[in-house]
């Protein structure tokens, strides 16, 4: 069947946007082609530095002929509904309709026959449509045209069955002409369909078309020179899309690092190589660590084999290098402690404060975890108000993605150990170069040693997670401060009222509780979240004064009453009571807001793992807030609900809840107490609620023991007792009294299996 090929040719496209561009492009093709009713075998996007290319394969010269049916008003109805109906379906008399009849009589029915289009003139429409709404993140305007791109269009390329579909775009005409590399095969080269045009450009035009075999060339290289020299790539799987999506010809080089610089933090080498330079670092594969070489992408073939370029490269990188130098040296002479004391300049939020504020809060907060993760009080405190010191560092400030490791450095450092080997202790003359003497007045013991090394990393860990594939604090006192921090994060957004919405979360506060689940079940910790958030939430109110006036005016109608008259011993109280009245009323609102939140984060991270998410649902309607406790019950519960007594026992359940509900209601009072055993007449109404007794007692006991499995094998004798009931007795008897006590014994099955979970929420 025929083909089509679109390639849109401009300036260089920004690597980052050029894979979603390329998904882009085929979705509102494929789009565009359904809608005029075409079915297309394939479509395939690629994308690089300068195009966007679609090809979409088993395209038919012409949609197919429709035929479509309009019913329109009954025969009798008035005039004018008649012609309305006629000219809604492009129609000039009845004579065109047919008469059909149905129960309610004659009615008039439009026949409608709509030709197949053209698939070129289909395509000429839409391209430029597309072009015109293309949802670039951000594009621009050139010359004096109105067209938006993401940078400035020069060809067009739109040839379908082998001919040229003709349109113009703001003075751009389409045609079946493209070039190649601006030093390699410019060209232009003439094409008719996808395999001209590969062979075209990646022949004569001295590019690689496919983004995934410009990469897959690069890495092969890279390693292939790594390996001769003898070390190993550092491989970067980001930087990997980022240089395909920068060369088109891509030649990979080698280039020599002045080994001087290898006494900076190798994070900073690296960190400098990858995002001012786009360079990939190398190591020594015996000792892991980097050696003074690295690996640049360029976009051609130079006549000396690229010896110029690397050597430029060189040169640029050692000017990125000694700027790092700079700071490095001038941040080691100054402590972390006054590094901190800069926080009160750096506003974390307008309506919460300072940095200097956050950190007061999530110091106090940490101290208050510590006893539940079993981290030291007093270590935690210490490494929250250092946790975010490094940044008012010149190396923060330049490289701001090494907040928390930089910390770590100077924290280790301050205490004379060496950072890349905490258990070594550096001389005086080894921690001083480029600053201050870091063992003035340390403690050389072990335990002190074994304290400077948990606030190191606590400092550092901090900010853990940050995506779903980071690592999670596991020691105890990076725990805590790490948990403080993401806490006081979400009550402070919240109290502001700075919620995430739809796909807007601007702080970050889905990751933010995402983070405190994951550290939380990662080190199974006892923490009921509820207390903690109250906690955070009350100190945020009362430190950052965000207590607002309906809260005040809550307090006051409590507090009123009790002085009656008495306005200026009100007055005298108020002052007293208002802060921390205020602040637990306002922190129980906010807190029962967010908690909801973590549910849905909880679900998130649970259906990720392959749990299903109405189960969390059945599971904190019981207002559980351990996060621990819920996945184990929530587990234990989807076990148990797949197996056949599981799913017959969630079936009775919503037997018994929905009889329960239309005679509640019917009645005006919900049904609860122990039903008359004098009352009942068969054995199917003794045994079912001796059953219930019995399981009742069991999964009490289990619960309490936290052994949800054992609660949810004790429910399972109850089945056949339920199936019995359900068969042989009639719940709405004639008799009043008799109906009542049948009422609450479906009341005992509803309050039996509730107490393991909702599962009026679960599915199914």
């Amino acid at each position: 069947m025929p083909q089509l090929l679109l390639e849109l040719f401009s300036e260089e496209i920004p690597a980052r946007m050029q894979g979603q561009a390329a998904r882009d492009l085929t979705r509102l093709l494929t789009e565009k082609l359904t809608e005029a009713g075409f079915a297309p075998e394939t479509v395939r996007g690629l994308a690089g530095p300068r195009r966007l290319t679609a090809v979409v394969d088993g395209l038919a010269n012409k949609s197919a002929d429709v035929k479509e049916e309009r019913k329109g008003p009954r025969t009798d109805a008035p005039e004018k509904a008649i012609q309305g109906f006629l000219r809604g379906a492009g129609l000039e008399s009845l004579a065109a309709c047919e008469t059909r009849e149905d129960k309610k009589g004659a009615y008039y029915v439009a026949v409608i026959d709509k030709p197949g289009r053209a698939a070129a003139d289909v395509i000429a429409e839409a391209v430029p449509d597309i072009v015109r709404k293309f949802p670039w993140p951000k594009s621009q305007k050139w010359g004096a045209g109105t067209l938006r791109w993401v940078r400035p269009l020069h060809r067009i390329v739109c040839v379908f069955d082998g001919e040229v579909v003709p349109f113009e775009i703001e003075g751009i005409t389409s045609g079946d002409e493209t070039e190649g590399h601006r030093l390699h095969g410019r060209g232009p080269f003439t094409v008719s369909n996808f395999a001209d045009y590969a062979a075209a450009l990646e022949g004569d035009g001295g590019i690689v078309l496919d983004a995934e075999d410009r990469k897959a060339m690069i890495l092969a290289a890279a390693k292939k020179l790594c390996a001769a020299a003898k070390l190993e790539l550092v491989e970067d799987a980001g930087l990997l899309d980022e240089v395909a999506g920068l060369a088109e010809h891509p030649v990979v080089l080698v280039g020599d690092m002045d080994p001087a610089f290898l006494d900076l933090p190798p994070e900073v080498i690296r960190l400098s190589m990858r995002t001012h330079q786009k360079y990939f670092a190398v190591r020594d594969p015996k000792t892991g660590d980097l050696a003074p070489k690295f690996v640049v992408v360029a976009n051609q073939t130079a006549p000396d084999g690229g010896k110029a370029i690397a050597a430029g490269n060189a040169r640029v990188l050692s000017a990125r290098l000694n700027d790092a130098r700079f700071f490095w040296d001038q941040d080691r002479k100054t402590k972390l402690e006054d590094m901190a004391a800069g926080l009160k300049d750096i506003v974390f939020h307008a309506k919460l404060g300072t940095m200097a504020d956050k950190v007061e809060r999530v110091a106090a907060l940490a101290r208050e975890l510590a006893p539940v993760v079993g981290a030291d009080p007093d270590l935690a405190e210490k490494a929250a108000r250092l946790a975010k010191a490094d940044l008012t560092s010149g190396m923060v400030g330049e490289f701001p993605e090494l907040q928390g490791v930089m910390g770590r450095y100077y924290a280790l450092l301050e205490a004379g150990l060496d950072p890349l080997n905490p258990s070594v202790i550096l001389s005086a003359s080894e921690g001083s170069r480029g600053g201050k003497a870091p063992t003035s007045g340390r403690d050389p013991s072990p335990a002190a040693q074994d304290d400077a090394i948990q606030n190191a990393d606590a400092i550092r860990d901090h900010y853990l997670p940050q995506g779903p594939s980071d690592a999670v604090p596991r020691e105890p006192v990076n725990v805590a401060v790490a948990l403080a921090d993401k806490l006081d994060t979400l009550v402070g957004f919240w109290a502001i009222d700075e919620k995430p919405t739809g796909s807007k979360d601007p702080y970050a506060l889905r990751r933010a509780a995402l983070g405190v689940v994951r550290i939380v079940l990662r080190s199974q910790l006892t923490l009921k979240l509820r207390s903690a958030l109250l906690a955070a939430a009350q100190r945020c109110l009362i430190e950052a004064a965000l207590i607002d006036q309906q809260v005040a005016n809550r307090i006051a109608e409590l507090l009123l009453p009790e002085f009656k008259e008495d306005r200026e011993n009100f007055e005298m109280r108020w002052d007293d009571f208002y802060r921390d009245k205020a602040a637990e009323i306002g922190a129980r609102d906010l807190t029962t807001d967010l908690l909801a939140f973590f549910a849905d984060r909880l679900k998130v991270h649970l259906r990720d793992e392959g749990h299903r998410h109405d189960l969390v649902d059945a599971v904190f309607a019981l207002g559980e807030d351990d996060l621990v406790l819920i996945v184990k019950r929530v587990e234990a519960l989807g076990r148990f609900l797949d197996t056949e007594a599981g799913a017959d026992l969630l079936a009775a359940y919503k037997r018994a809840t929905n009889i329960l509900r239309i005679e509640e209601k019917k009645d005006g009072a919900a049904y609860a107490g122990a039903p008359d055993t004098k009352l009942f007449e068969q054995k199917e109404e003794k045994e079912l609620a001796a059953a219930i007794d019995a399981a009742r007692a069991t999964v009490d006991a289990a619960l309490k023991q936290e052994d949800f499995a054992a609660a949810m094998a004790a429910l399972a004798p109850l089945r056949p007792r339920v199936n019995a009931f359900f068969d042989t007795v009639t719940v709405n008897a004639d008799r009043d009294e008799l109906r009542r006590n049948r009422l609450l014994i479906l009341a005992q099955i509803r309050d039996a299996l509730s107490a393991v979970a909702d599962l009026g929420k679960v599915e199914g």
